[in-house]
């Protein structure tokens, strides 16, 4: 059943990205319109917007404030839409929260270049200059540090922190952005392609208080469980990783500089350990359904001790792969002498924050169509993934960064807002870059969840001549950061 799945993504996707836009037949182009419309209702009028983004997370507020500071929209009708109410932090909270993202780079440029990262930096976040990613299964490892990329490798911001950001940007964009708090949508209405006399010519959106908008353009950045995509009955490629992630607020047993994110690959999944500050740090352990509650109902001395047993112990190495290991390692040293990196040891764990435990599911899942006549997706309501690579916010990012070109573009050229023919090119160019990356990370997810000599022995090499080797280093960086 996966197999037949994860075929059925790559034909959906891949094929998909082949097409340019000079390509697509009048037909495709009509048939990725044709949904259920709505006749249109004379009783009342609705206020139209050129753009609504259904969903007020960090993507889709950053989508809203990138829409509102572009120069090419100014005097467009904006309005986001957000269920939750509204996230205002006077002051940093006490403690750390265990819903972080990890922020590359690429995404930091988008947040400074809608004026949110001034505001996350002042508040708080978290640099860091190396990665190390090493097997349980043996003694390789692969370094990523500031000798081969930038001086901030990524940096980890808590969710409810970026939503802040964005959200007081928000407020000084109110001329151009209206936000809309505690509007829970229960409805939409879909215009066709071409205007029949008695349908709606834009998208419908009706609320829970019984309030109704039109948009030209409906963006949904409602998440994985996306109402906007299941209305429209895009098909989803999705399959459960039948693990479970772990996440905690750790305090560390001394202070330390703590610029370094670690991650382990065990044999029922990686564990990572990602900076907060001096004193504390993340944790993000994936692992199977039924370890993940035990280590929910372990006391705090217990727990502790998994986490550091987790990142320290080596019984699930042989003797077998050390020696092979060794041997490759020695040769490689010999091409490259002065190639490689050191091994660190990560810092011990001496606690956790109180009532930071919890657990939640993991899978990945792929709208098998990004876009529809006057639609679009956005973030997880388009591609979700597996936290691992920590790329799951920095997707987002960049569907908000492509979709904001391509509708300044449309704009300056006075083209229709949600015309088909210019967000198929937002959903080729982002399936070019998300397909990959999926791909690549459910790769590593699967090429780690066994211990298996054979393919122990495969990866023990690869990530040793990978660790050699710092283009190679650099490329794998280049492409997770764009």
């Amino acid at each position: 059943m996966h197999k037949l799945s994860r075929a059925t993504l790559c034909l959906n996707g891949l094929g998909r990205c082949l097409i340019a836009e000079k390509y697509v037949s009048a037909i495709k182009i009509t048939s990725r319109g044709f949904v259920c419309a709505e006749h249109r209702d004379e009783s009342g009028k609705n206020e139209v917007y050129d753009v609504i983004i259904s969903g007020g997370g960090m993507i889709g507020s950053a989508m809203a404030c990138s829409l509102g500071m572009d120069p090419n929209l100014e005097g467009k009708k904006i309005l986001l839409l957000e269920a939750g109410n509204k996230k205002v932090m006077d002051k940093v909270p006490d403690t750390y929260s265990t819903r972080v993202s990890s922020i590359s780079p690429g995404s930091a440029s988008l947040l400074t270049g809608i004026g949110a990262w001034d505001h996350i930096t002042q508040m708080r976040c978290k640099p860091y200059k190396k990665m190390q990613v090493w097997d349980s299964c043996s003694d390789a490892l692969i370094t990523f540090d500031k000798d081969n990329l930038e001086d901030e490798m990524a940096y980890i911001v808590e969710n409810d922190i970026a939503v802040a950001a964005l959200t007081k940007q928000l407020d000084s964009l109110s001329d151009n952005v209206r936000v809309q708090y505690r509007s829970k949508v229960v409805k939409y209405a879909w215009p066709m392609p071409h205007q029949a006399a008695d349908s709606i010519p834009w998208v419908k959106v009706t609320l829970a208080s019984g309030e109704t908008v039109q948009t030209k353009l409906l963006i949904g950045a409602d998440g994985p469980n996306s109402m906007v995509r299941q209305a429209l009955g895009i098909p989803t490629v999705k399959w459960n990783y039948d693990q479970s992630a772990v996440v905690a607020v750790l305090n560390l047993s001394e202070p330390t500089e703590n610029n370094v994110a670690w991650q382990r690959f065990l044999p029922t999944g990686p564990i990572a350990m990602l900076p907060l500050s001096d004193t504390e740090s993340s944790l993000v352990w994936s692992t199977s359904h039924r370890l993940a509650e035990e280590l929910l109902e372990l006391d705090e001395e217990s727990f502790v001790d998994a986490i550091n047993s987790a990142f320290w112990s080596n019984e699930n190495q042989s003797e077998l792969i050390e020696t092979a290991g060794s041997l490759f390692r020695s040769a490689l040293s010999v091409l490259m002498p002065s190639a490689g990196s050191p091994r660190q040891l990560p810092p011990s764990v001496a606690g956790i924050s109180p009532k930071s435990r919890v657990m939640f599911p993991l899978g990945m899942g792929h709208a098998s169509e990004y876009i529809r006549h006057r639609v679009a997706l956005i973030g997880d309501a388009a591609h979700r993934v597996h936290p691992l690579a920590g790329q799951g916010a920095n997707l987002g990012f960049g569907d908000v960064a492509c979709l904001t070109k391509i509708l300044s573009q449309a704009a300056f050229d006075g083209k229709d807002l949600g015309a088909i023919q210019h967000l198929l090119e937002y959903e080729t160019e982002r399936q070019r870059k998300n397909l990959p990356m999926m791909a690549a990370i459910d790769l590593m997810k699967r090429l780690y969840s066994t211990n298996a000599a054979p393919v122990v022995l495969l990866r023990t090499f690869g990530l040793q001549a990978t660790n050699m080797i710092p283009t190679l280093k650099e490329q794998i960086m280049s492409f997770a950061n764009k």
